[in-house]
């Protein structure tokens, strides 16, 4: 039904570093790396993309961060650049509006989506992933990387346990 591949610090060491690492500079964020867990690879099958498939997702997780005393997450939220990016750039100039993280733990994209070149006026909805990021607290850590490899565009995301929403509290951690 669904799956999140997730990274703990220890993994991450043995890796040779997080996936994001690949995408942006995360020297803002190098003093939480022992607290972070990173999620990537999020693939849940379309007719399951409800509230109840991914409610246990995130309930899994929660409890998974818990029992290895990690209590933030990061990662990379794709959105394709089937248009050239302007719904990435619109999607952007949208969050950092609403969600941005504090300046102190803004992250710099290795390979910048070229911002000034595309528009962002457009009245965009965010993905599921994002929504799903933002409904709990979630945080964009800076501007968008681009990935021509993969044709998207990822926005740089973090999520802190302590930021979550009390219902999602009541639903995903244990007391």
């Amino acid at each position: 039904m669904g799956t999140y591949r997730v990274l703990t610090p220890a993994a991450a060491r043995l890796a040779g570093g997080l996936y994001s690492d690949s995408e942006f500079d995360l020297s803002a964020i190098d003093s939480l790396r022992p607290r972070v867990a990173e999620l990537g690879r999020s693939c849940t099958d379309p007719a399951w993309r409800h509230g109840g498939v991914i409610l246990m997702l995130w309930s899994a997780l929660a409890g998974f961060m818990q029992r290895h005393g990690l209590d933030i997450t990061v990662g990379c939220a794709s959105v394709s650049m089937h248009d050239g990016g302007h719904v990435a750039a619109s999607l952007w100039r949208q969050l950092s509006q609403q969600h941005a993280a504090p300046d102190a733990l803004w992250v710099k994209p290795r390979l910048p989506l070229p911002l000034a070149g595309l528009r962002n006026d457009l009245e965009v909805l965010p993905p599921a992933l994002i929504k799903g990021y933002l409904k709990c607290g979630g945080k964009v850590l800076g501007p968008p990387a681009w990935d021509p490899g993969f044709g998207t565009a990822d926005l740089p995301m973090m999520m802190n346990l302590a930021d979550l929403p009390s219902a999602y509290r009541r639903r995903f951690l244990v007391s």
